[in-house]
Order: structure tokens, then C-alpha cells, then sequence
């Protein structure tokens, strides 16, 4: 900007007079989802826009972070105290607060390609912004709609004397958004790079790091070093554990795995925790809910019930908590190295990450991994990985140690008998995950920066031109995602298994495609991959339950000629190679059996099942109690909690908060007649505590009297009193 690159700003105001005298007042501001957003300067910018109508200020981004909305005093006593304490010191969006509250100026439009689950609903001006883009797409349609400035939150600190910065918790666009901002200067075209660095952001490596000059303006300071956002986790309920048990079993030792974020990747990662370290009660569940019956052909084929010798990778563009959980439950443990022949070795048994081996130069040789006549760039490669050990160098065509000098021409046995005196001991640069952006609660941001740079180095971040595809260096990235197991959420599916995941047939977004696509292209492009479709299988609308199985839907975002393996909570269904009339079958036996009955006669009546097709007895006992009777014998084992990886909710907290959002499930005349119940009843002594914590334990007003009696019923309901 101006010439200028890497300039140090300590004045958030002064960036901004700066970004607006240089571009002008039509500013298409463009930044990442979710944490990685520059919030003091957006603030700043919305500010300025807010009080000069003649700033025309378009803001393209996804995932706002909000704190919590609530609605009602009972809301306000429950969240209250909870946000304050889990979001304290974390400035929020001023531009959200006015579009939340209708007082958004008309100068300012809000564009978003991706929201939180249902959050625009009700929100017309937001659904009419929607921008519906793949997430490998956004940077393209960002600059087609315009996009001039570009910020992001970022970190910094010293590398061999230098200042450098790392996009930490978000690579995914911001590489390819800053990449491409550059080709537009060079074009002549005005852009802005701003990057807001906060060093309690963890610093991470990989695809992440760059010197400061790739930005134009760097907000240095301590303003800038806010807490960061935090969200808690969401409770994981039986029927998300039930879920993520089948899951778990569809895993192969040795492979892949991506998963998103919410309470079913916490599910799928507690019972591989669960299948790891506690092997022989995992299988004992496994047996007692019939699943190892039911699917034993499908697990024993792609999958397994054993525990993670060789461990698993994480390819997924969400370096979700559950990664890290399973990083440190054992689970999450292959490396894998962004080398074509190593990755050859590795996968076929003939290399490990902790042990060289001492024909590891006549095994490059085998698969002219190197040259027989070794070059400059065949020994970089060598000392990168560690292959050779540390201190050696290459002078025309030999292997300088010390004083003595070995012979890089391979045609001579000698030479390579040689060569092994200098062998390392064990392969370096090696990766457990690549994510392409994170966020999570405020422990998983401290657990990464209390790790040590190079345990932390294990986890590369990239962008999702990488991370979620396979274009661009397709041998060696099948390599690394050997045993792909894609696993995604879909709100329905129809039993022809297509799924529906991001809008309603009406066209109201509910969130967004994201990168679902790219892992399901991806997923039938790999060889050895399969893409896991997880639905639940029944919703609450309108105090009604709902199957989310249906005939047919109006609205499609996997089509079915992309069908793989489908679970619910009730089982899994295999539907990949079948006709037609095989994928309804597979497909009813993991629905609600509520709704069985409907959908065989709706199929009956299209020609699409046989007159006499009848659903299996076995298939027909697809009821939530039933399941719930089945997986809380092992609760209380301590398994299937809750919140199995720690939460920061209190204990009365977990208690209360269940308690009132099962009351709000319920029906209005069931909750009128446990409340008038209830104002009849004496307060019990152990509910105090929980009273207490809503300040009611002592009500001074009628309606805070109400409110005491509305918590108990609830609580009561829910067998907690």
C-alpha cells in the first residue's frame, strides 16, 4: 500500500485514516471465518462507516462469533454469569450488534458464505446476502464480487533474530486470499492487507508462517492481545454417542480421518478414545447393542474393533479439540511426511517414522526415490527427513563429515555400504494432522501454546486448496490419506441417500455448503476412501418429532449418485454399488420406526420396493428409549458422558441447563401442567444449590416466584429433584 510493506501500527485509528485515504470510501472489507477475524480494526472500520454515510462498506466474511442471545429473564439468570465468565475480555462484532438489533446502517451490508446452524432462519436480509460458495471457491467469488481490503487475525514472534508471523488459526482462505491480492497490485489494481496480530494466538507452523512483508500494515500492541473466543463445548447426548460408536467401528488402523466440529465429533472421537484405551469394555458395548452382529462384514472390511498400533492421521479443514483429544489419548499418532518416496516406504511397511532402516538407500534406490548418482537436491531431501543425520554436507557429487568425504555415486556397492555410518535414527518433519483453520474453547488454545515449537510442529496448517483436495499433487497427498474416512454431517437424507446439509426446499439457508463437497469428491476419488454421512435420525418441529428419512426432499447438496454409508443412531447403512430398491432397504433399517411404515408404503406405491417387501423383525425396534436403556447401563461405567473431554460448565451448571432444554422440548400443555404441579409443592433442600445459582433461592417479586417454580418443575421433569 502506498509502496509499503510490513508497517508497524500501534494506532488502530490510524490504520484505518490510512486504509481510507488510500482506497477511497467503497471499501468490500473481506475476512476469514470464524477466530480469525481482526476485530479491533473491523470495529474501527464499521465505526467510521456508521458515522460517514458517504463510506460505502460491504463486509464478505462467514462465521460470525457471537456471544449468546437470550431471550428470556430465566435465559438471562442461566447465561449470564456463564457468558460473562467464559467470554470475558473478548471484544465482540459492533457491526453483528446492530444487525442484531435492526440498527444496522444502510451504508453497510453484511455478506456471509457460511453461519452458525440456523442462525439467519428468521432473518431475511441475511438469507437474501447469502453467499452460496464451495469453501475451495470463496476467494474467487470474494474477488468477483469485489473484495479491495482483506484483514486477519494473526501472531508473530522471533525466528533466528527475525519477527515472523503465522495465520495460526486460519490458513484455510487467507493464503490463497493474500496470494491472489498481490496479483492484483501487480495489475494495477488498489488493494489493502491488513494483519491485527495477537500473541495469544498459538503460533502455528506448516503452510502458516511468513515474514512481514506480506502484509501492508501489521497492528502491533497491547490493545491487539485480547482473549481470544472461546466457545464452550455443546453436551453430547446418547444418541450423538450412539452415532459415533458405529462411526468409530467404519476407522482403520493406519488411516485417515477427518471429522467437524459440535458434539458428534466429540462423540466419534470419545469412542475411539474409548476403542483405544479401553478396548475390551469398547467391545463389550459393541456386543451388548448388536452392532458387531449387525455390521461385522463392513467393520472387519473397511474398518476394525481393535486398538490403534499404527494410530491415525488427521486430514480435515477443521483441527477440531476432538483431534487434539485423540493426540493425546494415543489415538491420533501416524505421521506422515510431505515426501512422494518416503510416503511410498512408509505405506508399505518397509520404513517407520521412529527407526531408519539400514537398506533405506538401496529402498530409495528401488523406487528411484533418489538418483544413483546422488544430487544436491537428493541430499536436501535426505538431511530434511533425517535420513542422513545432522552436520553433513554435499560437495561435488560426495558427502562431506568432518574430514572425510563419501562417495554419492550409488553404482558401486561400496559406496552405498558406506553411506550407512551417516544414517539418522529416526525421520524428522513428520505431521499427525493439516488443518486448514481452528476454534474451540479457551483450553484447547492453551494446551497448543504451552506445547513445546516442536511438538506443536506436528500440527501443520494449510490452506483448503490443499487441505480439502486432491488436485495439485494428487500422488503424494493419496499417499498421506491412505484409509480416508470422510465423515460429515447432513440434516436429512431421502432413501434414495441423497443428503441434504446447508438450506431448506423453500431455499432458507440454514448454514451454508462449506467444504462438505470437497470431502465427499474426495472420498470417492481415493481408492481406499469412504465418506461417512452421519444424520440424526428424528427432529423436534414445532413440539413435534419429525423424521429426518424422507420419501423425497426439495432441496439436494450431495446427490445420490455420490451415496456412500450413512449412520444414524440406530445403525449404518452400506449403500455404495446398490440399485435402487437395496439403498430404501439399507436405509430403513437405520431409521426411527415410527416412521418405517410410511416410507415402505410411499416406496410401494412408486414401484420403487417389491409389493411383498416386509422390513426385517430385528429392524423394527428402532425406538429412543430402547437405545437409551441400551447405552446408559455403560454410563454409569463413566462412559457415554455428557461431556466426555471436560466442559466449562459447572457441575449445577450441566444440572440446570439440561434440565431447561429438555422443559423447552416439551409441549406447551405438559410444561402448564408440571408447573401448576409444582407451585404446590415444597422446595426441596438439595435444589437450593442450583436456586442459587439461577438467584432465586431467595425470590423477592411474584414472577421471580414463578421463575423459582418453573426451574424446579423442569429439574423435577427431568428427574434431577
Amino acid at each position: 500500500m502506498n509502496g509499503k510493506t510490513g508497517v508497524i501500527y500501534s494506532d488502530v485509528k490510524k490504520s484505518v485514516d490510512d486504509v481510507l485515504d488510500y482506497m477511497g470510501n467503497e471499501i468490500n472489507f473481506a475476512m476469514t471465518l470464524a477466530l480469525g477475524k481482526p476485530i479491533l480494526f473491523i470495529n474501527e472500520l464499521y465505526r467510521r462507516a456508521k458515522e460517514d454515510s458517504t463510506i460505502k462498506l460491504n463486509i464478505v466474511t462467514a462465521l460470525a462469533l457471537e456471544r449468546p442471545r437470550m431471550k428470556n429473564d430465566i435465559e438471562k439468570r442461566f447465561m449470564g454469569p456463564l457468558v460473562d465468565r467464559i467470554f470475558k475480555g473478548t471484544p465482540e462484532f459492533d457491526y453483528m450488534h446492530d444487525f442484531r438489533t435492526g440498527k444496522l446502517p444502510k451504508n453497510v451490508e453484511i455478506y456471509e458464505f457460511f453461519n452458525k446452524a440456523g442462525g439467519y432462519m428468521e432473518t431475511p436480509e441475511a438469507q437474501r446476502n447469502h453467499l452460496n460458495s464451495n469453501y475451495t471457491h470463496v476467494v474467487r467469488d470474494a474477488i468477483d464480487f469485489g473484495c479491495n481490503v482483506f484483514g486477519q487475525l494473526i501472531s508473530c514472534r522471533e525466528i533466528n533474530g527475525k519477527t515472523m508471523y503465522s495465520m495460526g488459526c486460519n490458513t484455510d482462505i487467507c493464503i490463497e486470499a493474500i496470494k491472489e491480492m498481490h496479483k492484483m497490485r501487480a495489475q494495477g489494481r488498489k488493494v489493502a492487507i491488513i494483519g491485527e496480530v495477537n500473541r495469544q494466538l498459538p503460533f502455528m507452523y506448516g503452510d502458516a508462517v511468513f515474514d512481514g512483508n506480506h502484509y501492508d500494515m501489521l497492528l502491533h500492541g497491547p490493545e491487539f492481545n485480547y482473549p481470544l473466543f472461546g466457545p464452550p463445548k455443546e453436551s453430547v447426548s446418547l444418541r450423538d454417542h450412539a452415532i459415533g460408536l458405529h462411526v468409530s467401528t467404519l476407522v482403520k488402523d493406519g488411516g485417515t480421518l477427518q471429522v467437524g466440529i459440535g458434539a458428534l465429533g466429540d462423540a466419534i472421537a470419545a469412542s475411539l478414545n474409548m476403542r483405544q484405551n479401553e478396548n475390551e469394555a469398547y467391545n463389550k458395548v459393541l456386543k451388548a447393542t448388536g452392532i458387531i452382529d449387525k455390521y461385522s462384514h463392513l467393520i472387519n472390511k473397511i474398518g476394525g474393533t481393535g486398538r490403534f498400533d499404527q494410530g491415525l492421521y488427521g486430514s480435515s479443514e477443521m483441527f477440531v479439540d476432538a483431534f487434539f483429544q485423540l493426540y493425546k489419548s494415543g489415538v491420533l499418532k501416524r505421521k506422515v511426511y510431505d515426501s512422494i518416496p518416503i510416503m511410498k516406504l512408509i505405506n508399505a511397511g518397509k520404513l517407520s517414522s521412529n527407526k531408519i532402516p539400514a537398506d533405506i538407500i538401496e529402498l530409495l534406490l528401488d523406487i528411484e526415490g533418489i538418483h544413483s548418482v546422488l544430487t544436491a537436491k537428493d541430499f536436501n531431501m535426505l538431511s530434511k527427513y533425517g535420513i542422513l543425520k545432522e552436520g553433513l554436507e554435499f560437495k561435488d557429487g560426495y558427502i562431506v563429515d568432518g574430514s572425510t568425504r563419501f562417495s554419492g555415486d550409488f553404482r558401486h556397492p561400496e559406496n552405498v555400504a558406506a553411506i550407512k555410518t551417516l544414517l539418522g535414527r529416526e525421520l524428522k518433519h513428520g505431521k499427525v494432522i493439516l488443518g486448514a483453520f481452528f476454534i474451540g474453547p479457551r483450553a484447547f488454545y492453551d494446551a497448543l501454546n504451552s506445547m513445546s515449537e516442536e511438538e506443536r510442529m506436528q500440527f501443520g496448517m494449510s490452506g483448503v486448496e490443499k487441505v480439502n483436495q486432491l488436485y495439485g499433487n494428487e500422488e503424494l497427498r493419496s499417499l498421506q490419506r491412505k484409509e480416508g474416512r470422510f465423515v460429515n454431517a447432513g440434516m436429512m437424507a431421502n432413501v434414495f441417500g441423497a443428503i441434504t446439509s446447508d438450506k431448506l426446499e423453500c431455499g432458507r439457508v440454514v448454514s451454508g455448503i462449506g467444504g462438505q463437497y470437497n470431502f465427499v469428491s474426495m472420498a470417492h476419488a481415493l481408492p481406499d476412501g469412504r465418506l461417512v454421512m452421519m444424520i440424526r435420525s428424528t427432529r423436534f418441529a414445532c413440539k413435534k418429532v419429525k423424521s429426518n428419512i424422507v420419501y423425497t426432499y426439495g432441496h439436494t447438496s450431495i446427490p445420490k449418485h455420490l451415496r456412500d454409508i450413512i449412520v444414524t443412531e440406530y445403525g449404518i447403512a452400506d449403500v455404495r454399488g446398490k440399485p435402487d430398491s437395496k439403498i430404501i432397504e439399507e436405509i430403513l433399517k437405520i431409521t426411527d420406526s415410527r416412521f418405517q411404515d410410511d416410507l415402505i408404503k410411499e416406496a410401494k406405491l412408486h414401484g420403487k420396493l417389491a409389493p411383498d417387501f416386509e422390513l426385517a423383525p430385528e429392524y423394527k425396534q428402532n425406538y429412543p428409549k430402547k437405545l437409551e436403556m441400551m447405552l446408559k447401563e455403560f454410563q454409569a461405567d463413566g462412559h457415554f458422558a455428557p461431556f466426555p473431554f471436560g466442559t466449562d460448565f459447572t457441575a449445577d451448571e450441566i444440572v440446570i441447563g439440561g434440565s431447561l432444554k429438555a422443559l423447552a422440548a416439551k409441549k406447551k400443555p405438559a410444561i402448564v401442567k408440571g408447573l401448576i404441579k409444582e407451585l404446590f409443592r415444597p422446595i426441596p433442600h438439595h435444589a437450593k444449590p442450583y436456586l442459587k445459582r439461577m438467584e432465586l433461592d431467595k425470590p423477592k417479586t411474584g414472577k421471580e416466584k414463578i421463575m423459582r417454580k418453573v426451574v424446579l418443575s423442569a429439574m423435577r421433569a427431568n428427574g434431577k429433584i
